[in-house]
């Protein structure tokens, strides 16, 4: 996974409440109906307005992280876990644990996790979330295809999954890499955003691991198709046929790949829909619980693939919701332009984004997950080069940038 590497100037503390990006989005056509476009000369809307806290958090014994795959928000002490791949680091520098929990002024609490008799640690590190009982899930999208549950001190309690050779989206009781999950509190299920290999979210009951359902894009039944080769040479070649379809060619009324393409992040609102982050695909679906889908969102779909000034070409990496009980604002983690998208969670409308390619507090490089916690502050992990966790501070609503024309792919 090549990233982008702009040197940004190093700041104390950056404002990140950014101007919206003309060009950067367009919405599908399939509104819900209580989605309503803006008026012309209507009251300017309200949004979030963060800052970088560079300083946060403290790695302590010299430490330095690997790439940063995940970051979870306890809802029982608000205190903010990472999932960190250990080993991803040079030769002779020390690495802390890869499960590492801090407090709100980012100091460091305990940390834990790696292989151990009776489980299968994976590989490499995904995703990890902590449940409204207490419980820390994590994945693994390497030669992995388990998810794990886990006590706050580390204790192993269940996994679910077990690696084996044949892998298809029609198993119940197997993943191919799943990238994220997600437990909604009023049904106990687990959602997984599965993933790297298959093309589905896929749901559990939470203490128990029995399978209960599973769906695909636009909420239709996941399909096997031939394996993807990974090698960025090979993309970049693919995408050199002068007969493909250019990003810039789609219209709202194109509604993109069947199928999920990389199914990365997964979360369920306080109002029962499910947010499907689909990064190779550049989008963001909308579901019931039960599977059924409401409707998508592009997610800087001009984004053209390696060589092409973009990254790797995906985008949509991750969803969080705002903390207010309405969850009035939705994000979005945007991986090779390296910014955050805030939209209106109801109407789905964008009204900023911010962040901008680099390594300066504030910038991104391979932005990777994201979470946030109860007073609203957002955190987002790096992989690749950026390898690091950031916390960017709440600091309330102000009028939101007057909407520049989207009607660029």
């Amino acid at each position: 996974m090549n990233s982008t590497k702009m040197i940004g100037v190093t700041l104390a503390v950056v404002t990140v409440s950014a101007t919206l990006l003309a060009g950067a989005l367009a919405q599908a056509p399939a509104a819900p109906k209580s989605a309503k476009p803006a008026m012309k000369g209507a009251s300017r809307k309200m949004a979030p307005k963060f800052e970088v806290d560079a300083s946060w958090p403290h790695i302590p014994n010299g430490w330095t992280l690997g790439q940063v795959a995940s970051a979870a928000s306890d809802p029982q002490t608000n205190h903010i876990w990472i999932l960190q791949r250990y080993r991803n680091v040079k030769p002779g520098v020390k690495s802390g644990p890869p499960v590492m929990e801090f407090d709100q002024a980012g100091n460091y609490i305990q940390g834990w996790g790696g292989p151990k008799p009776g489980y299968d640690w994976p590989s490499s590190e995904h995703g990890i979330y902590i449940d409204y009982k207490g419980f820390v899930w994590i994945g693994g999208q390497g030669s992995d295809d388990e998810i794990f549950k886990f006590k706050k001190d580390g204790t192993f309690v269940m996994q679910i999954g077990k690696s084996r050779p044949k892998k298809s989206n029609a198993d119940t009781d197997q993943f191919f890499k799943p990238a994220d999950v997600f437990v909604y509190p009023k049904t106990n299920e687990l959602f997984v955003a599965d993933g790297y290999g298959n093309h589905r979210i896929i749901v559990f009951d939470a203490d128990t691991g029995a399978y209960k359902r599973m769906w695909g894009a636009y909420g239709k039944p996941p399909q096997d198709d031939a394996p993807k080769s990974g090698n960025a040479q090979s993309e970049r070649q693919a995408n050199q046929d002068p007969n493909r379809k250019l990003a810039t060619d789609f219209t709202d009324a194109d509604p993109g790949d069947p199928q999920f393409s990389t199914i990365h992040g997964v979360k369920v609102s306080n109002d029962g829909l499910v947010y499907a982050a689909d990064r190779g695909g550049k989008r963001v679906q909308v579901f019931t619980t039960d599977g059924k889908y409401i409707n998508q969102i592009w997610i800087d779909r001009w984004c053209e693939v390696a060589g092409q000034g973009c990254g790797n070409g995906q985008t949509a990496a991750s969803v969080a919701f705002s903390a207010d009980p309405e969850q009035r604002f939705l994000y979005v983690a945007s991986r090779s332009p390296g910014r955050i998208w805030v939209y209106d969670r109801k109407t789905l409308e964008p009204l900023e984004s911010f962040g901008r390619l680099g390594i300066a507090p504030g910038e991104f490089d391979v932005l990777h997950h994201m979470t946030t916690d109860e007073k609203g502050n957002l955190y987002t992990s790096e992989v690749e080069d950026g390898r690091r966790v950031q916390k960017f501070v709440f600091k309330g609503l102000v009028p939101a940038p007057a909407s520049p024309s989207l009607a660029a792919k």
